[in-house]
């Protein structure tokens, strides 16, 4: 009798399938979660990308007058490039990325000298506008507590100012 109850003991499964569970759900959870965030960041990432690019397409159409050459200046509004870039409207709108203000995108001419063609109204000087940002990457895992803010997400695109 006693070797039937020992050999019946090891061959009980019935609390088998919840041990494994307990085991492998911290790393499926983690896996899970990681692959959440990844997706996340590339979304943002792709946001601030394109936003930065349009606004720096934008700004090269604009009145070459706007651009002082040399002097490396603009003279026209930054906060509808600013606006535009977060946001993709002219005025108003919310930010494609949680977090992102007019103040963290910056607007810079530099002039490339002896240039010709259309340019040569303007002494040879031709504008290059170049719209850039960084800003803490929101992290979706800040809801859940997790509020380590060191990574960041950046974007610069430069554009030969055209004008209209």
């Amino acid at each position: 009798m006693t070797m039937r109850r020992r050999f019946h003991l090891g061959s009980d499964t019935s609390g088998a399938a919840a041990a494994e569970m307990a085991l492998i759900l911290p790393l499926v959870l983690t896996m899970m979660f990681a692959t959440f965030e990844g997706a996340w960041y590339l979304v943002c990432e792709h946001r601030v990308i394109k936003g930065v690019r349009d606004a720096a397409r934008y700004a090269a159409r604009l009145d070459r007058s706007q651009f002082t050459c040399p002097g490396n200046a603009f003279t026209g509004s930054t906060a509808t490039i600013q606006n535009l870039a977060r946001t993709g409207k002219l005025t108003g709108g919310n930010a494609q990325v949680p977090n992102w203000v007019n103040g963290d995108v910056t607007v810079t001419v530099s002039c490339a000298t002896a240039i010709g063609g259309i340019y040569n109204s303007t002494g040879g000087n031709a504008p290059r506008v170049t719209v850039r940002t960084q800003f803490a990457y929101p992290s979706m895992m800040q809801a859940l507590g997790f509020t380590q803010a060191t990574v960041q997400i950046g974007a610069a695109a430069q554009s030969p100012v055209i004008g209209l």
